[in-house]
């Protein structure tokens, strides 16, 4: 059980919405497809040493894309939006531009 906690989060979703999340507590992470909200949360406390408030998951379905003359489809993921306890913070790695 151990390994696949540190295999359920896959990195962080870069984005301008989740970037807005990020203002009001919440993070946004690619998971594996097959996790459950009880097995993210778990993973996000024991990688992060964070209080967990609750987890919403969604299945981000893949777009179509065509390249010439071939059309082709990007595979489907599955984005967790994480909201943590009052006072608790995730360092992304925010910091000065160089």
């Amino acid at each position: 059980m151990n390994s696949r906690l540190m295999q359920i989060i896959q990195g962080p979703v870069v984005s301008e919405k989740s970037t807005n999340a990020g203002e009001v507590g919440q993070y946004v992470f690619r998971v594996l497809p097959g996790a459950d909200k009880a097995e993210i949360k778990a993973a996000i406390e024991k990688l992060f040493e964070v209080r967990v408030e609750h987890v919403r998951t969604l299945n981000q379905q893949g777009k179509n894309k065509r390249f010439g003359r071939m059309f082709g489809r990007r595979n489907h993921w599955k984005k967790a939006y994480v909201a943590l306890a009052e006072g608790e913070s995730i360092d992304m790695g925010e910091g000065e531009q160089v």
